[in-house]
């Protein structure tokens, strides 16, 4: 009896050991194979999110290179290159002509007398661009040029009568003054004027202000225009002469505004560089997350063989 005991207690270790040592090990497989494929999905959903960044990436880039951004510019100045100044007087005739610095505008003498004349001027004759049938007389008048000491241009004409029931005179602003009188072709010159620049009017009875400020724009393809805008005040005209007239009186005064003039230009925002440094890495990203993901995978089926042939080597060791 003795002998049996001993052996039947020998045995009883080696059963629990079959029985427990197998199922501790499948809980520790099963634990790691649930965490690999937990690692998995949040690696696939690492990816899925590169993918959309990658297709957001291209997307805001080509975006921004069908919309690009204006910018504007100011670049302060001491002395403007000195306008033209284009007027279309009719029947009216240049009295006076004279640059007054400070603002300081000294009184009229003998308003509607011819006075002096001391301002660069020339006259030219054309074909009226649109029409190309009808003759346009012109006075072009250099205009302001220092914008520190508030350089401005004073100019009195005299109509002497008129049958219309209002009388104004008809002018418009060109760049540069020195370009027109450096041109060879003063006629043309002034066509391509009249087409690319507004015009505008000023009245007689008053004394019309005229403070411009000058905008330049590039073009996409390098090019770059050049545009007025201007601020106009306008001043009743107190006629002192001491006979009645049916005669009229134009008063115009040209300043510029500030000293800045103003750069617009488009820009593209978007940064190849930048761009592609950022496809990089979300590119390197994808990469590294389909490389952990693949040997996630490899180390799955590694685990999984391993766990069947310990657990076939158990049963065999049952049997």
């Amino acid at each position: 009896m003795g002998v049996d005991e001993d052996t039947s207690s020998a045995i009883l270790p080696d059963s629990e050991l079959g029985t427990s040592a197998p199922s501790l090990r499948f809980s520790k497989t099963c634990l790691k194979n649930v965490f690999s494929v937990i690692l998995l999905f949040i690696y696939l959903l690492l990816m899925a999110v590169a993918v959309f960044l990658v297709y957001q990436t291209i997307s805001d880039f080509r975006e921004k290179l069908k919309h690009p951004v204006m910018s504007v510019s100011y670049k302060e100045v001491s002395l403007y290159d000195a306008p033209g100044i284009a007027f279309y007087p009719g029947k009216a005739r240049l009295l006076s002509c004279k640059h007054h610095y400070y603002d300081h505008i000294l009184p009229l003498i003998n308003p509607g007398q011819p006075g002096d004349i001391e301002c660069t001027t020339q006259r030219i004759n054309y074909t009226d661009p649109f029409t190309n049938q009808t003759m346009k007389y012109a006075l072009v008048v250099q205009g302001p040029r220092d914008v520190k000491k508030k350089e401005l241009v004073f100019l009195q004409f005299h109509l002497n009568g008129t049958d219309q029931d209002f009388s104004a005179i008809d002018y418009l602003l060109f760049s540069s003054f020195q370009e027109f009188v450096n041109s060879p072709e003063k006629a043309e010159f002034m066509k391509d004027c009249e087409s690319s620049y507004s015009s505008w009017k000023f009245s007689g009875g008053f004394r019309t202000w005229v403070k411009m400020s000058l905008v330049k724009t590039k073009e996409e393809d390098g090019r770059e225009t050049v545009e007025f805008k201007q601020e106009t005040s306008v001043v009743n005209y107190i006629d002192r002469r001491t006979k009645l007239r049916s005669d009229q009186l134009f008063f115009v005064v040209f300043e510029w505004k500030d000293p800045f003039i103003q750069t617009v230009q488009d820009i593209i925002t978007a940064n190849p560089w930048n761009t592609i440094a950022l496809l990089c890495g979300i590119f390197l990203a994808l990469f590294k997350a389909a490389d952990f993901a693949k040997l996630s995978v490899k180390w799955m089926i590694k685990i999984r063989k391993r766990h069947l042939k310990r657990r076939s080597q158990v049963m065999n060791h049952i049997s």
